[in-house]
């Protein structure tokens, strides 16, 4: 006969395993909880390293639990540009580089300037994302990470598209990179990490 466990047993608890949804969740936090100064460079890409690497639930606690309330809430606008995020330069020029979360679905315009994007040490939610790429009389540099998976499905008119594409290296699991969008009288240039820009900004 099987006796009942005493009151002071010890019973594990199973640890309910992360989604990639949860994980990106944590990410936007942390990348909003940095814009607003509660959390360093350093620590941003510590935690953030810490949360796609978290298996459980209860690794991805920690990450988050000295910062604000309202922060995670569900339907924050951190967590809600996790989905979609637009970067935009008219009459400019604007560069997005270093540690940040790229949105699932990103769309980049460059109209009469210059929209620098590099991917390299962005933290990318999921494992796939679509980047649409639009210019008109302008130019649009996006690198990707080297380990990348690129799929055009993008057009030109009257201008210049340049894409990298296919597996940069065999067996690798890097993210799939999804690049749409048209280039209409400008130029939109895909390159890898560590690719130098041959293309000119007063090329014709």
């Amino acid at each position: 006969m099987t006796s009942a466990p005493e009151d002071n047993e010890f019973v594990p608890v199973p640890a309910v395993r992360a989604s990639d949804a949860e994980r990106d969740e944590v990410a936007a936090i942390l990348s909003e909880a940095l814009a607003q100064g509660r959390l360093t460079s350093a620590e941003l890409a510590e935690r953030i390293d810490a949360a796609y690497a978290a298996k459980t639930r209860a690794e991805l606690v920690p990450l988050t639990a000295d910062l604000p309330e309202d922060l995670r809430e569900p339907g924050a606008p951190a967590i809600a540009a996790v989905e979609h995020q637009e970067l935009s330069a008219t009459f400019s020029k604007v560069i997005r580089s270093g540690r940040w979360v790229a949105g699932r679905h990103t769309t980049a315009n460059a109209r009469f300037g210059a929209l620098i994007v590099n991917l390299s040490d962005a933290v990318l939610p999921g494992r796939e994302i679509t980047l649409d790429v639009n210019t008109f009389c302008g130019k649009a540099i996006i690198t990707v990470p080297e380990n990348a998976r690129v799929v055009d499905e993008g057009g030109a008119l009257f201008g210049k598209r340049s894409v990298t594409s296919g597996d940069a290296k065999a067996g690798e699991d890097g993210p799939l990179i999804r690049i749409t969008g048209r280039s209409r009288f400008g130029k939109t240039v895909v390159r890898r990490k560590g690719t130098a820009d041959h293309y000119s900004w007063h090329e014709h």
